[in-house]
């Protein structure tokens, strides 16, 4: 068996290119409004308060549930913690 490698873990373990970039988005921002929670000493139930969603919301968001919310839920989310969110366009190769 031949080894292959992969740009990253989402293309390791989904064969569509287009959900692969939106896992990988997802994980990107649950890592910073965790780092942003931690660093800032936050309890669960202040990082709720802050991000207008509730306690075991932030719970799921902590154990890092990805398929539990939406890139628009995030976006909010970073949004509201004080975060920038970029997003690049580019042309496909």
């Amino acid at each position: 068996m031949k080894a292959r490698k992969f740009a990253n873990v989402w293309d390791a373990v989904e064969p569509i290119p287009e959900v692969a970039k939106q896992w990988k988005a997802r994980a990107t921002l649950v890592t910073a409004l965790r780092d942003r929670i931690v660093r800032a000493r936050w309890t669960q139930a202040e990082a709720a308060r802050r991000l207008g969603v509730t306690q075991p919301r932030i719970s799921t968001l902590m154990r890092g549930k990805l398929s539990l919310f939406s890139l628009d839920t995030l976006v909010s989310m970073a949004t509201a913690a004080g975060l920038r969110v970029e997003i690049k366009i580019r042309r496909a190769a």
